[in-house]
C-alpha cells in the first residue's frame, strides 16, 4: 500500500508533486527506502564508492504532479533574499 506525501520538485519543472515513501515498518530497511553499499576495485580490493540499493518496499519512481508553480524572476529572488523590495507598494 503506497503511503504518499506532498513535495516540492525543481527539475525538470518547478511544481508540487504528490510521491510515495518508504515502509516505516519495513524489516529490511527500517523506513529509509534502501541501503548504501560500499563496494571496491576487483584487482586492487580499494574502495571504489557507494552505491544505492533501493528496497522493494518503495517505489522511488512513483509520483504525480499535482500543480506546476512558475518559475520566479531573477529579480523578484533577489528582493526576496534581502526581504525589501522596490516595487510598488512599499
Amino acid at each position: 500500500m503506497p503511503r504518499y506525501r506532498i513535495q516540492l520538485r525543481n527539475w525538470p519543472h518547478r511544481s508540487l508533486i504528490l510521491t510515495d515513501t518508504p515502509n516505516p515498518h519495513c524489516p529490511d530497511c527500517q523506513g529509509e527506502g534502501g541501503h548504501n553499499r560500499d563496494y571496491g576495485d576487483y584487482d586492487t580490493g580499494e574502495y571504489a564508492g557507494t552505491e544505492w540499493e533501493p528496497c522493494p518496499c518503495w517505489d522511488e519512481n512513483r509520483h504525480r504532479v499535482l500543480l506546476r508553480l512558475p518559475r520566479l524572476s531573477s529579480r523578484r529572488r533577489a528582493a526576496d533574499r534581502s526581504g525589501y523590495s522596490d516595487e510598488p507598494p512599499f
